[in-house]
């Protein structure tokens, strides 16, 4: 595997003492399960959802996310043509390296790990609150958030030593519970002709509908939803023939995921009706409790019984999260210890073929990242669900745009691939599409959020930071090496 740049000397590595992760043990539908649990189905629909309505441009949302498909489609063009050539568990950074040089791969790098971080902290919030709350809904007793947060940071990371078919097979159940009720019910509403004023096509598609209200906060909402599907390339090194199992992974998750938030969320609409739609939204954000939206519909549908399921399921849908960037992180952490950007005790494989040192340290970011809110008594969904999460999002689209970047420039230097459309055209118009997608973020960062401006900008300049840092790493361990090669 070649991970250096076309520019730079090779990276520090010794794969045959480094050890690799365990090949072979996955295939397009067990990558398909790890993105889409990291998407968080539930949890990005009647988290998302919601907002995108009653602040964005109401009965329009569903097309807000069929754009944010098309834009993270094209991306894909040029990541799966890169994927091609390098199959690496560092994916975005040792990509972005391979075009824009070493500095830029590795503060990439560090925006990554931060990225994966960030928003497994940011679900670990959400998820201690809603555990929290059917606890107490059920047995009557109250635990704080943290209490069940650190309980399921231990479960989390056995399973993450247990290796990843064990994950795989966890994450399986809690998926297809969570997407199957959605599903049903969205497929449900469409046969009976929709809701109250039917299905509403032209109300949800036609370009009136999409550009009244506010376009771009409900497109902003959208590619949040996103978030996670590129971790097809991060499990590169164990899937089965990896040049044929990624591409399709990749592919069939972004397919997947545009279709199963725009078919819910227009269904969502039909069910409430497009006239009161954003009423609706906008009374669920009100009353303090935004699934309301989409547990009110789903319960009339079904009877009240599922008015029980789902908060179940809203906390297995973040479990599932958890567990699901838990693995990509331990695996970033993991390929910086072999390419020698972090120490090489990372790379330490148990026999199961798990990075258990990386995985025991991406624990421990997490329990220090989490720590100061529970220590300060902070709300663990308004700060740290709702600033960590703004902050990942931000991130990981600054490494869309590099990447669609990087993409461009590796395939002009190398003539590996001549293909125009699949290595210049859709780049380019991915890079495009992202860069709008990031001044939409910046713009309404403090709705992203739920904070003030304030606030807002010093949770935006980590994101530069946190790249200047890793650039900084990086110049520094060249110029220690330096007398060493002279």
């Amino acid at each position: 595997m070649d991970t250096q740049t076309a520019d730079a000397p090779p990276l520090a590595q010794d794969s045959a003492t480094a050890g690799r992760l365990k090949p072979n043990s996955l295939g397009v539908l067990g990558i398909l399960f790890f993105v889409l649990s990291a998407q968080a189905p539930l949890t990005g629909i009647a988290g998302a959802v919601p907002l995108a309505v009653a602040i964005g441009n109401g009965a329009g949302a569903p097309a807000a996310y069929l754009a944010s498909g098309l834009i993270v489609l094209l991306f894909s063009v040029g990541f799966v043509a890169m994927g091609r050539h390098v199959v690496d568990a560092g994916a975005f950074y040792t990509y972005i390296g391979k075009g824009l040089g070493r500095l830029a791969g590795s503060g990439s790098a560090a925006v990554a790990l931060f990225a994966y971080c960030s928003i497994q902290a940011a679900m670990y919030g959400l998820y201690g609150a809603t555990v929290t709350a059917l606890v107490e809904h059920y047995a009557g007793v109250h635990v704080a958030w943290w209490i069940w947060v650190l309980i399921t940071m231990a479960v989390v990371q056995l399973l993450g030593v247990a290796g990843i078919e064990m994950g795989a097979k966890v994450l399986t159940v809690f998926v297809v519970a969570e997407f199957s009720i959605l599903l049903v019910f969205a497929l449900v509403t469409f046969v009976r002709g929709g809701g109250p004023e039917g299905l509403g096509f032209t109300d949800s598609f036609s370009p009136s509908a999409v550009l009244q209200g506010a376009p771009g906060v409900a497109l902003m909402f959208a590619v949040a939803s996103m978030f996670g599907f590129e971790a097809t390339a991060i499990y590169g090194e164990e899937a089965r023939e990896p040049r044929k199992t990624v591409p399709r992974a990749t592919y069939l998750s972004v397919v997947v995921i545009t279709g199963f938030f725009a078919f819910t969320s227009w269904m969502l609409v039909s069910a409430h009706g497009a006239s009161k739609v954003m009423a609706d939204a906008g009374a669920a954000l009100g009353s303090g409790d935004a699934t309301t939206f989409v547990f009110a519909p789903v319960t009339d549908q079904f009877g009240a019984w599922v008015g029980d399921v789902l908060p179940v399921l809203l906390a297995t849908s973040l479990f599932a999260g958890v567990l699901a960037f838990h693995n990509s992180a331990n695996r970033y952490l993991f390929s910086l210890g072999r390419e020698g950007l972090l120490p090489h005790r990372l790379t330490a494989l148990n026999r199961r073929h798990s990075p258990w040192v990386a995985g025991t340290v991406q624990t421990a970011i997490a329990l220090l990242v989490i720590l100061p809110f529970a220590l300060l008594g902070k709300d663990p969904v308004l700060t740290l669900f709702s600033w960590l999460s703004g902050v990942a999002v931000l991130a990981m689209m600054l490494l869309y745009f590099l990447t669609s970047v990087s993409v461009v420039v590796f395939f002009r230097r190398s003539r590996a691939d001549t293909r125009p459309w699949n290595t210049l055209v859709a780049p380019t118009l991915g890079a495009l599409g992202i860069a709008g997608a990031i001044w939409l973020i910046v713009q309404n960062f403090t709705t992203l959020i739920g904070g003030d401006r304030a606030t807002a900008l010093w949770l935006q300049l980590t994101v530069p930071v946190v790249m200047a840092l890793g650039v900084a790493a990086a110049r520094l361990r060249q110029r220690r090496a330096a007398p060493s090669s002279s």
